[in-house]
């Protein structure tokens, strides 16, 4: 069947980071509302790496596991501020702005302008 030859529209953490790295961005987009409790903020956030023109998108996704003999996906889901924020930064990213209402999203990229290398 032709469909199973398809490739999702789906990336996997390691290409992402190659993706973003090369020049293209990653979009956070809130899925539930932010909230505290104590001192850490929760909510829900996915993330997708796009191109500056909008027309290549991918979704963020768990490493692909195998169930049966059909490979399961999973898109990779932050419940914490602090968790998004962690990937943000291993990925690359110098800074964060988290969207914390329902739908709403921020574009992210990472930096190649000398000037932002000298303050490193």
């Amino acid at each position: 069947m032709e469909l199973e030859k398809e490739t999702p529209n789906v990336v996997t953490e390691p290409r992402f980071r190659k993706l973003v790295a090369s020049g293209y961005l990653a979009e956070v987009v809130c899925q539930a509302a932010a909230y505290r409790k104590a001192s850490v903020w929760y909510g829900e956030w996915i993330v997708r790496v796009v191109n500056s023109e909008g027309t290549f998108e991918k979704l963020l996704v768990t490493t692909p596991r195998k169930v049966d003999d059909m490979d399961e996906i999973k898109v990779r889901v932050f419940r914490t501020i602090n968790g998004l924020t962690s990937f943000m930064h291993e990925a690359g990213f110098r800074h964060v702005d988290v969207p914390l209402f329902d739908d709403e999203r921020t574009v992210h990229s990472t930096s190649t302008k000398p000037e932002d290398k000298k303050k490193s």
